[in-house]
């Protein structure tokens, strides 16, 4: 009699996979912190130029987010629909 199951076992795992994905969201929201920080520094250093600094933060940080938005669906996936467990027998 097995410890643990092939299903909890691959769960087990998914879930963990699932939580190191989303760690993958502190690193966007230190960098997008980072960035927004710049900007400001950039606009008080020149103001004429708050277009062109703002435009380009913002899609950086749209950029930036996309990352965030994947790791989230990879962890609804692996936590809710989890194709693992259909290949275990």
């Amino acid at each position: 009699m097995p410890l643990v199951t092939p299903i909890a076992f691959v769960a087990g795992l998914s879930a963990l996979a699932a939580s190191f994905t989303m760690i993958a969201a502190v690193g966007i929201g230190i960098g997008q912190g980072f960035t927004a920080g710049k900007a400001v520094e950039g606009v008080a250093r020149q103001p004429e130029a708050q277009g062109d600094i703002l435009r380009t933060m913002l899609v950086g940080q749209a950029v930036a987010e996309t990352t965030g938005i994947f790791a989230f669906i990879i962890s609804i996936v692996l936590l809710f629909v989890n194709p693992f467990l259909d290949r275990i027998g």
